[in-house]
């Protein structure tokens, strides 16, 4: 059975950049299998952070959320592959870091509340509607070869 080749956006946030580890990040995912379509360095403009966050605009960590992405630099990446959208929720784990397991993102490098690293999309929806925002120009697309032996796509028996 062939797997949905999903698309979806993570942003790795200043304080990943901060501590020096976005290409360490972005290699758990490559090495997962996932593919970069899009990335991106960009100091988050307000305005990018407040259409962002607006599905909490109004409770009381809204105004936190977009100050702390736009403090510095954030990574953004667009990622693809099989259910890519699960697959990447899976290794950032958790929201809460002290609620995040061991092996994931935030299980791993994360400690506290807004500083827990990274976003990524919760759903096809919400992806298609990150993907634009963030990267209006649209996303590259290509194949690689080892992807075969990472999917039931090709495969040799």
């Amino acid at each position: 059975m062939t797997e949905a080749i999903q698309r979806t956006l993570v942003v790795l946030k200043p304080d990943a950049v901060q501590r020096g580890i976005a290409g360490e990040l972005i290699t758990r995912f490559e090495r997962r299998g996932l593919r970069l379509a899009a990335l991106r360095l960009v100091q988050v403009e307000r305005a990018l952070a407040e259409q962002h966050y607006a599905v909490h605009a109004g409770k009381f960590f809204y105004p936190d959320l977009v100050k702390t992405i736009s403090a510095s630099p954030v990574v953004a990446i667009v990622l693809e592959g099989p259910n890519a959208i699960p697959v990447v929720r899976a290794m950032v784990g958790a929201t809460r870091p002290h609620e995040a397991a061991a092996g994931t993102i935030r299980g791993d490098y994360a400690l506290v509340g807004l500083r827990n690293l990274i976003h990524a999309s919760d759903a096809p929806e919400t992806a298609a509607a990150e993907v634009a925002l963030w990267f209006p120009e649209g996303v590259v697309s290509y194949t690689r070869d080892v992807e075969r032996w990472m999917t039931d796509e090709g495969a040799p028996a």
